[in-house]
C-alpha cells in the first residue's frame, strides 16, 4: 500500500495531502483585505510557493477548483488565469460562486503532480 504524506496544517485539515504522486491543497489568499484581483493574485503566488516546495510546477497541475464569493470577479479570474497557466499544460478548471467566509473573495483547490 502507497503511503500518504501530510504536510503542515492543523487538528482539522492538512495544508498538503500528497499520495500516489498526486498533491491535492486548498488556497485562501494570505491578506483578505486586498480586492479579488489581488487576492487572485495572491493565491496564484501561494499555489507557485507550495508547488516549488513539494518539488512541482504549474506544468504538473491537474485540477483546479476556484470558489468565488461572486460570479461577476469570473473576467477578473480569467484575466489572471490566462497570464498565469502555462501555455499548453492547463489543467481541467471548475469556478463556482459560493458563500465564502468574512472577506475572502476567493478559494481554490489545487491538485497537482508530484515526480
Amino acid at each position: 500500500m502507497t503511503s500518504i504524506k501530510r504536510l503542515g496544517g492543523a487538528q482539522r485539515w492538512a495544508d498538503v495531502v500528497i499520495h500516489n504522486g498526486v498533491a491535492r491543497w486548498v488556497e485562501v489568499a494570505a491578506d483578505m483585505s486586498a480586492d479579488v484581483s489581488g487576492q487572485i493574485q495572491h493565491v496564484f503566488r501561494q499555489i507557485d510557493e507550495t508547488l516549488s516546495e513539494i518539488g512541482s510546477n504549474r506544468d504538473q497541475l491537474l485540477e483546479v477548483v476556484v470558489y468565488l464569493a461572486s460570479l461577476d470577479s469570473v473576467s477578473a479570474l480569467n484575466s489572471a488565469w490566462d497570464a498565469w497557466v502555462s501555455p499548453g499544460h492547463a489543467p481541467i478548471r471548475a469556478c463556482v460562486q459560493v458563500g465564502l467566509q468574512g472577506n475572502c473573495l476567493v478559494e481554490m483547490i489545487v491538485v497537482a503532480a508530484v515526480e
